[in-house]
């Protein structure tokens, strides 16, 4: 244990392998118009996509169409979880609004086993492409917006090493967009940032995405809203999941070394 979360200087060598080279490569004219191509097609496909499929992300509009999404879920089920991986990974990828309410929606369509697999997977690799885009196109921004949290980020993961992202993303009390863009600034490998989101996140995915699946019909959530989710069994999942911290920190204490 203490070899994947400790900061010892072995791993910390291996922990660290983002170079100023990245960093004066994006600053270089052909970087800087690479920056502004990708940006200008990012907004252009964010404001497609809105205009094209805003209203259909209603509850509303999904329990209008609810038979007819079962039954396509019930013949396609290869396109839904491919769909439904494209789609969940560009919202996160992108840090547009509604991953909550995309994971219950999902939870609902793909049932708990496939849906946790499904959002599982696709959150991270969608965290990982807003960590990639912020690390080589908008790390000006991170760095003017975030400024003194980058320097507790990177105190922080020289001193506890892969640990701090992994609690971060269990505790859940900083925005994950936020962690995305600001660990994308920092020297974190990207793999490293990868399994450690994967694993760290999955507590919480599958809280939500038990809560998707537990809804009796689109049409009950859409009328009652959060009440309607509220079951004894999902606010015993959401106490354990916030306990779930408070134990995993206790339990790694005697693994990582003494400061």
């Amino acid at each position: 244990m203490s070899c994947v979360f400790s900061a010892n200087p072995i791993y910390r060598a291996s922990f660290m392998s983002f170079s100023n080279t990245d960093a004066a490569a994006s600053k270089s004219p052909a970087g800087r118009i690479a920056k502004i191509v990708f940006l200008a097609a990012a907004l252009g496909l964010i404001g497609i996509a809105y205009a094209l499929f805003g209203d259909f992300l209603s509850l509303e509009t999904l329990a209008k169409k609810e038979q007819t999404l079962r039954d396509w879920r019930e013949n396609h089920v290869a396109k839904a979880v491919a769909l439904s991986f494209l789609v969940y990974v560009s919202v996160a990828g992108l840090s547009l609004p509604g991953a909550a309410l995309l994971t219950l929606f999902l939870g609902w369509l793909l049932g708990f086993g496939l849906g946790l697999l499904v959002v599982s997977l696709a959150s991270s690799a969608g965290a990982t492409l807003a960590f990639l885009i912020s690390r080589f196109f908008l790390r000006d921004f991170v760095q003017d917006k975030f400024g003194n949290r980058l320097k507790t980020f990177n105190e922080s993961l020289q001193r506890e090493g892969a640990f701090y992202l992994f609690a971060l993303r269990l505790v859940a009390v900083v925005p994950f967009f936020i962690i995305n863009l600001a660990m994308g600034v920092t020297p974190i490998r990207t793999w490293t940032f990868w399994w450690v989101s994967q694993l760290g996140m999955l507590p919480g995915t599958a809280v939500y995405v038990y809560a998707g699946a537990s809804f009796p019909t689109l049409s009950d959530l859409a009328e009652k809203g959060g009440q309607g989710i509220l079951t004894p069994q999902l606010l015993l999942a959401f106490l354990l999941l916030g306990l779930f911290p408070v134990f995993v920190n206790k339990l790694l204490k005697g693994f990582r070394p003494s400061t």
